[in-house]
């Protein structure tokens, strides 16, 4: 039941309709026994800033910020956390005293699931793409200790994120797979594989990697993307993007409605369900 006292959050993007997040938030609101909600906001990007400035008069919590709206909730927040500064990007906003703030999970969601999996952050982590997820795991990794190195399609974008984060390595999109026999872990932050589609042959270019290689893509629409089926096929081991996108999100909650909740069993299953 939804009162004068329910705690109000959403998710603002455009288009929107395609979020798990409302599906996420509720069910740990309904779990942990949370007088909240948690609602989709289909924004245009025209106006993006005064509906979040509208948000936060209205009494909202705070929101999550999706495509395409990161850069600019960077702009219309009044204070940033230091992890959205090096990601160069918001995902996660809260309303506290008159004040936007804005900080980014990504990248401690990211490596969050890694852990959850066993995966050890060391090493040399290869990530594609230069996109503002890329960037927010890049900046996590770096923070936990990894050497990173980015491929990108267009190289000028790969030397600037790595000017931005102030480490790494920015290589040629055609020179990746010669480094993977060196790399720890290999994460896919471009948009290919979305929606299972098979843009490219992803067979040939693992060749190269090592043993121990840990292939893991932040797509979660399918689980199992063209990448991870066909790492899966060489005997690597493969991390989905349905877990960052959980633990991610734990932030936000526990911000907005005052409780950590877990990411749990239950919790991977009624998402997983969703996707199917």
């Amino acid at each position: 039941m939804i009162d004068g006292h329910t705690k109000l959050a959403g998710v603002m993007g455009w288009p929107v309709e395609h979020s798990r997040s409302p599906l996420l938030h509720n069910h740990w609101c309904r779990v942990h026994g949370v007088n909240g909600a948690y609602v989709p906001l289909p924004t245009r990007p025209e106006n993006f800033e005064a509906a979040l400035k509208g948000l936060a008069a209205a009494g909202f919590q705070g929101v999550n910020v999706t495509i395409p709206h990161k850069e600019a909730a960077m702009r219309a927040c009044d204070r940033l956390t230091e992890t959205a500064r090096r990601a160069g990007a918001v995902n996660t906003v809260r309303f506290e005293n008159g004040q936007i703030i804005g900080d980014c999970t990504d990248g401690t969601g990211f490596c969050d699931n890694l852990t959850a999996h066993d995966v050890k952050l060391s090493g040399r982590a290869l990530i594609l793409g230069a996109g503002g997820a890329a960037r927010a795991v890049a900046a996590a990794l770096l923070d936990r200790g990894c050497e990173v190195i980015v491929a990108n399609r267009t190289m000028e974008r790969a030397e600037a994120m790595v000017e931005a984060l102030k480490g790494g390595e920015a290589v040629e999109w055609h020179d990746w797979p010669s480094l993977l026999s060196g790399c720890s872990l290999l994460v896919n932050a471009t948009s290919l594989g979305m929606n299972g589609k098979a843009d490219i042959d992803w067979k040939p270019l693992l060749r190269q990697a090592g043993v121990n290689l840990c292939v893991t893509d932040i797509v979660y629409t399918p689980r199992d993307t063209p990448l991870l089926k066909a790492a899966q096929k060489e005997g690597l081991r493969t991390v989905d993007g349905l877990g960052m996108l959980i633990h991610q999100a734990r932030a936000g909650f526990r911000a907005w409605f005052g409780v950590d909740p877990e990411a749990d069993e239950a919790t991977f299953n009624l998402l997983a369900a969703s996707l199917r």
